[in-house]
C-alpha cells in the first residue's frame, strides 16, 4: 500500500499515524534509527540511482557513496565515452576536489527513455537481485516541447519505464525527485500535501513533471513512496560549481555578457541601462545543489521520514534586487532600474535593455509569479540542515565560476589515465578446467572486495585453492569476509608478490560472523593474496 499522504489542502506536518509530534522528538527518533538502518542494510542491498550525470544526480552519487551506501547507476553512453567512463570521470572530479577516494558504483549502461531502461536481461536480473530502492533523479529541463519530444520523452516516458522496471524487479521503495513547480502559477501558500489544485502551468516542463508525479502516486505496487520537490537549483554554495546553465544562470550569464561588453565610463563604472517591470523585491525560490543533495540523502537514509512529500525551498528567498546589487559590485556597474508593474508595454530605454529582454523571454512568466511553499515536513525531518542563504558573496562565486567555465564551453576532462581493477581481476580468473583435479573438490570461498579510488571496483570474489575462479559485480550476503582497500594500495600490492606485506594486507580484511578464528582469517588472507597478487605464502 502506498504510504504517501493524501493530495489534499492543508499542512503536511503529521506523521503517518496522524498524531502530531514535536520536531525535536521526530529528530531524536531519526537519530536513533538512522545508524541502525545503515548497520542492518544487507551487503548486497543497493540503491538504484537514475540521472547520475546531471547536476543534482552527481551530488547524490557522491553523497550516497560517502555515507557508505552501495549504489547502482544507469548511465547512457555518449559518443566519446562508455557509461562506465562517464561515471569514472564524475568520481575522479569529486576525488580531485575533495581529496578523498570514493567507492565505485555498479554501472549499468542503459537509457531511461527505453523500455526496461534499455538494459539486457542480465542487468535487469541483477537489479531484481540487489536493488531494494530507487532514487529517480533523471529529468529533462527543456521548458517548451521541441522536435525531440522533450520534456515529455524523459519526464513522462522515463518515469513510466522506471515504474515498469521497479514493478518487475520487486522494488517497492521509491524516492521520486519532482519539482516545487508542479504548483504551476499558483500564488498562494502551497502545502507539501498539495498536488491537484486546478492550477495552470507556465511551461511544458512544469506540466510534464506534474503528470509524472501523478503517475508515480498512482502506482499501486509502491509500498514506500517519498517525493522531493526542489525549487530552482543553483550551483554549489561553497565553490560555485555547476555543470548546467539554466534558471538563475541565464540571468548571471546575461549580466556578464552585457557588463563585459560595456566600456567603463570616465569614472570607471560601467553603465548598463536596463529596466525591469517589477519592484525588485519579489521572492525567488532558489536553492543550492549541495544543500538539496544533503537533505535528500539524509531523508533517504531516515526510514521514519519516508512516505511524505518535501518542499526543498529556501527559508529566505533571493530577490531580483539582491541579484542586481551583487552584479553591480562584481562588475562595478550601474544603471538597472526597477520600475514596478504596469509598464509592460513600454519601449526599450536602451539597446542593452532591448537585448536583455529578448534573451530573457522564456523566463518572463516567472517575473511576477513564484509561489510560497510550506516547509513543515522539511523542518520536522531535516530541520538541522539549514538552507544556505544566497548572499552577495555566493552570487559572486556563481559569477566567477561561470566566467571561468566560459558558461559551459570550457574544454577539458577530469579523467586521468587509469587501470581498471575489474579488468585486472577478470584477467587472473582461472577456469575450472585449468585447475588440478585435486583442487576441484575443495570448498569455494566467497569474499566481497571493495576498492575505492581511481579505477576502483565493487566485486564478489570466488576463490578455490588459492585461485580466483570467478568474479561477480556487487556484493554477496553469503561472503565469509570482506576486503576494502584503495586502488593505490591494490596496485602497490601487485608489485610485492615476492615479499608480500601480510600484516599490512591483513588490516584490509574483515571476517564475517562472531565465531571466525585466526586460522580461518589466515587461510582467507593467503587465498586472496595468492589469487590477486601472486603472493608467495610466507
Amino acid at each position: 500500500m502506498n504510504t504517501q499522504q493524501p493530495l489534499t489542502d492543508g499542512p503536511a506536518h503529521c506523521p503517518k499515524d496522524g498524531i502530531q509530534i514535536s520536531s525535536a522528538i521526530a529528530r531524536w527518533a531519526l537519530e536513533l534509527k538512522i545508524d541502525m538502518q545503515l548497520e542492518n542494510r544487507l551487503a548486497s542491498d543497493y540503491i538504484l540511482l537514475t540521472g547520475a550525470t546531471g547536476l543534482l544526480g552527481r551530488y547524490l552519487l557522491r553523497d550516497l557513496l560517502a555515507k557508505g551506501l552501495r549504489v547502482a547507476i544507469v548511465v547512457r553512453p555518449s559518443k566519446q565515452q562508455t557509461g562506465a567512463q562517464r561515471a569514472e570521470e564524475i568520481l575522479q572530479f569529486w576525488e580531485a576536489t575533495t581529496q578523498t577516494p570514493l567507492p565505485r558504483p555498479i554501472v549499468l549502461e542503459g537509457d531511461i527513455c527505453k523500455e526496461g531502461f534499455g538494459l539486457d536481461s542480465a542487468d535487469q536480473a541483477w537489479i531484481a537481485a540487489h536493488c531494494s530502492s530507487v532514487i529517480h533523479s533523471a529529468a529533462s529541463l527543456v521548458f517548451h516541447a521541441d522536435a525531440s519530444g522533450e520534456p515529455e520523452r524523459t519526464n513522462i516516458g522515463g518515469v513510466k519505464n522506471m515504474l515498469q522496471l521497479c514493478k518487475q524487479a520487486g522494488i517497492r521503495e521509491v524516492h521520486y525527485i519532482s519539482t516545487a513547480y508542479v504548483a504551476g502559477h499558483r500564488e498562494d501558500l502551497v502545502y507539501e500535501a498539495d498536488l491537484v489544485a486546478g492550477q495552470g502551468f507556465n511551461t511544458d516542463y512544469e506540466e510534464s513533471k506534474y503528470n509524472a508525479e501523478l503517475l508515480v502516486r498512482g502506482a499501486d505496487f509502491i509500498e514506500d513512496l517519498t517525493v522531493y520537490r526542489p525549487a530552482v537549483i543553483a550551483g554549489d554554495s561553497k565553490t560555485g560549481y555547476t555543470n548546467t546553465y539554466h534558471g538563475l544562470y541565464v540571468y548571471l550569464r546575461l549580466m556578464s555578457v552585457l557588463a563585459r561588453n560595456t566600456a567603463p565610463s570616465p569614472d570607471g563604472v560601467r553603465d548598463t541601462p536596463v529596466q525591469f517591470d517589477m519592484t525588485g523585491d519579489e521572492n525567488r525560490n532558489i536553492v543550492t545543489v549541495d544543500w538539496v543533495s544533503e537533505v535528500i540523502c539524509h531523508l533517504v537514509t531516515s526510514p521514519a521520514a519516508h512516505g511524505r512529500t518535501y518542499h526543498l525551498a529556501p527559508d529566505k528567498p533571493l530577490t531580483p534586487r539582491s541579484l542586481i546589487d551583487a552584479g553591480f559590485s562584481y562588475f562595478n556597474s550601474r544603471g538597472v532600474v526597477f520600475a514596478g508593474r504596469g509598464n509592460e508595454d513600454r519601449q526599450p530605454i536602451s539597446e542593452l535593455d532591448r537585448n536583455a529582454h529578448e534573451n530573457l523571454g522564456m523566463y518572463k512568466k516567472y517575473e511576477f509569479c513564484d509561489p510560497r511553499f510550506d516547509l513543515s515536513n522539511l523542518r520536522t525531518y531535516a530541520g538541522e540542515i539549514p538552507c544556505p542563504v544566497i548572499d552577495e558573496a555566493m552570487l559572486h562565486r556563481f559569477l566567477q565560476y561561470g566566467e571561468d567555465d566560459r558558461w559551459g564551453k570550457r574544454k577539458g576532462s577530469y579523467v586521468s589515465d587509469y587501470a581498471c581493477i575489474s579488468q585486472r581481476c577478470e584477467a587472473v580468473v582461472v577456469e575450472p578446467t585449468a585447475q588440478p583435479p585435486a583442487h576441484l573438490g575443495q570448498p569455494t570461498l566467497i569474499v566481497n572486495m571493495r576498492v575505492v579510488g581511481v579505477g576502483g571496483a565493487d566485486l564478489v570474489l570466488k576463490l578455490r585453492a588459492g585461485a580466483l575462479v570467478a568474479i561477480e559485480r556487487g556484493a554477496s550476503d553469503q561472503a565469509i569476509a570482506s576486503v576494502e582497500l584503495t586502488s593505490d594500495d591494490f596496485w602497490w600490492y601487485q608489485e610485492r608478490s615476492a615479499a608480500f606485506p601480510w600484516p599490512r594486507f591483513g588490516k584490509c580484511l574483515t571476517m564475517h560472523g562472531s565465531e571466525r578464528d585466526t586460522d580461518e582469517h589466515a587461510v582467507v588472507l593467503q587465498q586472496i593474496g595468492h589469487a590477486l597478487f601472486g603472493s608467495i605464502n610466507q
